[in-house]
């Protein structure tokens, strides 16, 4: 399989197989005009099998969407084909608008309007609930 190297955009890096489908649809790739490439299952040396992303267009990646799936993965920023930057994402402390409450008495569901935030509650378990019900994101 060849898959062309990108002169300007971003690729995700070190996603632990099988997570690069749900990245790609958070963090809303199918709605780009550029090419976008997910290779599923690489060997890794470092990680047995990893999943890779790479968008061949210089757009701004919500890290949070990133940390929330997969802590841990990395993010390229590549300019003129040479790497310029690299970020190790953590998970992030607040989730904002990234994933929706599932408590149909959240007032979320009743408020259109509000934003969806959840707070990580535990660090260790990958445990976000929502601030305004305590519901446990799933």
């Amino acid at each position: 399989m060849n898959i062309d190297s990108i002169q300007n955009g971003v690729v995700i890096d070190h996603i632990t197989a099988g997570r690069g489908m749900k990245l790609y649809d958070l963090l809303g790739l199918d709605k780009l005009d550029c090419s976008v490439a997910i290779i599923k299952n690489v060997n890794s040396g470092k990680m047995g099998k990893k999943d890779i992303i790479k968008i061949d267009a210089e757009i701004p990646v919500n890290l949070d969407v990133i940390g929330y799936v997969d802590p841990g993965a990395t993010v390229n920023i590549i300019h003129g084909g040479e790497l310029t930057e690299k970020r190790t994402i953590e998970m992030p402390e607040t989730l904002t608008n990234v994933i929706k409450c599932k408590n149909p008495r959240c007032i979320t569901s009743v408020e259109q309007e509000l934003d969806h935030i959840f707070k990580l509650t535990d660090k260790a378990e990958k445990v976000y609930r929502c601030i305004y019900c305590e519901t446990k994101a799933k």
